[in-house]
């Protein structure tokens, strides 16, 4: 009986895009092969981000560019956040994250990073179009980041996508005052 008002009350009341959501945001951890090398697959939590910013401090010259409660808020944020990590052998190398905008259906990747010994090994590329994946089947329009405009070798990667370059953020970076590139992937219009 209760299944049967559930089912009611979410086809009346429930809105498809919470529902979309709800069917895409629940990630089973799972193992992955990534250029013939296996992963494990899992929705982030709280207890990966000690490693997390071990991976920022590697990749950023030491610096976090977001600390712990900015990354514990991010993941306690169930409905609108998705946050990914990738493991081998146990140990965490490499994420990425996300915030999901139903109204505007932008899929905006917030972080991603891969440890420097797992680098140019396919694992940024398959996190990220594994975030595409996502926003696309929650019927979104687009996917937008920001990337450091010294950051090159992201950016090619980014572009090898499909990615264009959407403006200049002047001084986004609140650490150097970097200037950002602003890029974003028209997903309406992949095949």
């Amino acid at each position: 009986m209760l299944k049967k008002f559930k089912n009611w009350f979410n086809k009346n009341f429930y809105n498809k895009d919470a529902q979309l959501r709800e069917r895409y945001l629940d990630i089973k951890n799972h193992d992955v092969e990534i250029n013939g090398i296996k992963y494990f697959l899992a929705k982030a939590m709280i207890p990966d981000i000690p490693e997390i910013l071990g991976i920022e401090r590697s990749v950023y010259g030491g610096q976090t560019p977001w600390d712990d409660r900015a990354f514990r808020s991010e993941l306690m944020r169930k409905n609108d956040r998705l946050y990914l990590v990738l493991r081998r052998n146990d140990w965490l190398v490499a994420f990425i994250g996300c915030s999901l905008n139903d109204h505007t259906k932008d899929c905006h990747i917030t972080n991603v990073a891969v440890a420097p010994n797992f680098q140019n090994h396919g694992l940024g590329y398959f996190l990220v179009t594994t975030i595409i994946k996502k926003a696309r089947q929650m019927e979104y329009d687009k996917v937008t980041l920001e990337v450091r405009v010294s950051n090159t070798r992201a950016q090619k990667l980014y572009r090898d996508i499909g990615f264009v370059d959407n403006g200049l953020k002047k001084d986004y970076y609140y650490n150097d005052r970097e200037d950002a590139l602003n890029m974003i992937l028209d997903i309406t219009k992949i095949g």
